[in-house]
């Protein structure tokens, strides 16, 4: 599988040849994810209240739960940071592999992968490696088009591959031939190329044949240099599916129904068909799901009535309580700021709060200085007609669900936890759509700090020197 020289795999203390044909997977240009937070101030400058908060800042750890492409601008905010991301997304490129091959859902990690390799000169071998790994076949295309330019990627003709160097070239490409054979396994299924993503298929080719996600993961960060450290919300070789219910009783199955349905047929449950890389799977993602486009979300149909809680489910549509990454429990008692991103509420955050324990590891931890909500500027399907403290009280509430139970003493009573043991702080960029109502909110224990955008008030966007200001002065008043 692996073509390149067995030399090149050695760990190189130096960096060297970087150009050239052969160099190591390893020796690409180091750019550590702080070397981005370090200032050009000199050195006679350095005791300076600017350089004194960036010093503060990049010694900061995160921790960081955000998914889909909401948090991704705003990365560079984060020196030491812990990214946590839900595997359940079943639209895109992601709903295909799962409908054919099953597995975790990995769009989301590989979308926040992409967005973490260091920057490049324009043309380097980093450089292409992102421009291959970012690369979507386009949704206009035909399927027998879609499958063609996949062919010339997969055999290594395409242009694509221009400036990546051999050993990284076949070792990329060694996964997309074993990504191929997988579903040539499964032709009967006929999977559609059409708007995929290549990163998709990489990692999700190296997740199924280490059978670990965090193995891909390790993989794809190694290969980009990226440094980054991921986190899936649960570890496992299995798809896993979320379903929402609403306060009329209605219940959606899958992200891509609760948060941008494309189709108006529910997702069907098949309890006969199993696949060799999630045995236990049987909730089939709708084909159509495959068409979805994140800028599409700017447009949607309202929900029937507001959603009143999120779970998992298993094949037969039972509500589970998958066990969550260890790491992520541990990260969240050896970080010092928690940031709930911006980023879709009830599928993107809530899935990652969703889980034993979390409350508890948030609430109980010694080294959270402080725990913030970065506030949405605007609410979409999920959140239709939502005010600030609605989305506070909705992670209140989640976090306080009848499965967190922490029995105390001799008897059976649970605690519940206030709002403030689980955020402290929130920010919300001026002329934002949602409402903030600060002496509702500031009632709740929670602080409130607004922040303007480069974009200004008109459309107001976060971007990473606003997040960056908001920290800092939370961290300021924390002391």
């Amino acid at each position: 599988m692996y073509h390149g020289n067995r030399q090149s795999l050695h760990l190189k203390v130096q960096s060297s040849g970087t150009n050239s044909p052969g160099s190591s997977v390893f020796d690409l240009p180091v750019t550590a994810s702080q070397e981005r937070y370090q200032t050009s101030t000199p050195a006679s400058a350095s005791n300076t209240p600017a350089a004194s908060t960036q010093d503060a800042l990049s010694t900061t750890s995160f921790v960081v739960i955000s998914g889909g492409t909401g948090g991704n601008s705003i990365c560079s905010a984060f020196g030491n940071a812990c990214y946590i991301l839900p595997v359940s997304d079943n639209g895109g490129s992601s709903s295909e592999i799962i409908r054919v091959l099953g597995g975790p859902s990995i769009g989301d990690i590989r979308s926040r992968l992409i967005r973490l390799i260091p920057s490049a000169p324009t043309s380097s071998p980093l450089d292409a490696i992102r421009n291959l790994l970012a690369y979507r076949l386009p949704a206009h295309y035909t399927e027998r088009q879609a499958r063609e330019e996949w062919r010339e990627i997969v055999e290594g003709r395409s242009l694509l591959w221009q400036g990546i160097p051999n050993d990284r070239k076949e070792t990329i490409r060694g996964f997309l031939v074993y990504f191929e054979s997988e579903l040539l396994k499964r032709a009967h299924k006929n999977f559609n190329f059409v708007n995929g993503s290549i990163g998709n298929y990489f990692l999700a080719a190296a997740q199924g044949f280490f059978r670990s996600l965090p193995s891909a993961i390790f993989l794809f960060s190694s290969i980009t240099n990226s440094q980054a450290n991921i986190l899936p919300v649960v570890v496992t070789n299995h798809t896993v599916t979320i379903a929402a219910e609403l306060d009329n009783g209605e219940r959606l199955v899958g992200q891509c129904e609760i948060s941008h349905p494309v189709a108006s047929v529910a997702p069907s449950i098949n309890f006969t068909e199993a696949d060799s890389w999630s045995p236990e799977d049987g909730l089939e993602t709708q084909r159509q799901n495959v068409m979805f486009e994140p800028q599409g979300k700017d447009s949607y149909k309202p929900l029937a009535s507001r959603i009143s809680k999120l779970f998992y489910i298993n094949a037969y549509g039972m509500e589970i309580h998958p066990s969550p990454n260890p790491d992520y429990i541990s990260s969240l008692s050896s970080h010092n700021v928690l940031v709930f991103s911006c980023g879709s509420l009830w599928t993107s955050i809530i899935p990652c709060l969703s889980l034993r324990g979390v409350a508890t590891a948030i609430a109980q931890s010694r080294t959270l200085k402080a725990k913030i909500l970065l506030l949405n500027t605007k609410n979409d399907r999920e959140t239709d007609g939502y005010s600030a403290e609605d989305y506070i009280l909705a992670i209140s509430r989640t976090l306080n669900a009848p499965y967190q139970h922490r029995s105390y003493g001799l008897g059976s009573a649970s605690t519940i936890y206030p709002v403030s043991a689980f955020i402290t702080d929130l920010v919300y960029l001026e002329g934002t759509d949602i409402h903030v109502n600060i002496d509702r909110i500031t009632a709740l224990g929670v602080r409130c700090s607004r922040v303007r955008s480069e974009a200004g008030v008109t459309d107001p966007k976060y971007d990473a020197a606003c997040v960056r200001k908001a920290i800092d002065v939370i961290l300021a008043r924390s002391e």
